[in-house]
């Protein structure tokens, strides 16, 4: 089986959401509802010196996320009807509209709240774009979309060796907390717990 998936490059994505702009259009939804979401985290202090001077140690960075297409997704194993389920060949992971019956267990499950429920009451996700093309090989808009090219798409194995494997990420049940200092190749045990381990889609 073939894995696909996205390294994200935090050191200069600049959080302009280009990536999810156009996964938005290209999979014609409507607001409040993505498949792509950019993430914001931020943290540090004023601290006042001896002189009464303050300085700041305060940071933003960003981070791009979507559907990671887990090795052993949670939604798959969770689905009451079999709907969801990993394409042995590409990895990517999707459902069977013909079988989904809309509970949203999928979404619950899901440590990063990925599917979403559409107009037709059924769950919806990323499937990379590759239901564009007929050999299901996957071209994603997102990673296209990046004027920086902070997003980079492709086979997992080849990812990993050119990046490396630190690829851990922090919680994101509170995007706003102060302390929430982690990121795709940043120390992650400063960040809390670890939800799930993961390649950027693995």
């Amino acid at each position: 089986m073939e894995q696909y998936g996205f390294y994200v490059n935090t050191d200069i994505c600049t959080g302009c959401k280009a990536c999810m702009t156009a996964c938005f259009d290209r999979n014609d939804l409507e607001v409040p509802q993505k498949f792509r979401k950019v993430w914001e985290f931020g943290g540090g202090e004023w601290a006042k010196g001896d002189d009464g001077a303050y300085t700041s140690t305060a940071f933003t960075y960003y981070t791009s996320l979507t559907c990671n297409h887990c090795d052993n997704p949670a939604c798959v194993s969770n689905c009451p009807t079999g709907a969801m389920q990993k394409d042995t060949e590409t990895g990517i992971v999707d459902n069977d509209k013909e079988v989904c019956i809309g509970c949203m267990t999928c979404e619950q499950v899901c440590p990063y709240n990925h599917p979403v429920q559409l107009a037709d009451g059924l769950s919806h996700k990323c499937v990379l774009c590759s239901d564009e093309n007929a050999e299901g090989v996957p071209d994603p808009v997102c990673a296209k979309a990046c004027p920086v090219r902070a997003l980079e798409f492709g086979k997992i194995d080849e990812l990993r060796e050119k990046h490396g494997d630190n690829s851990e990420i922090g919680t994101l049940e509170d995007s706003t907390a102060a302390n929430v200092v982690i990121g795709l190749h940043r120390d992650a045990s400063k960040g809390g717990e670890i939800l799930n381990p993961i390649e950027i889609s693995h």
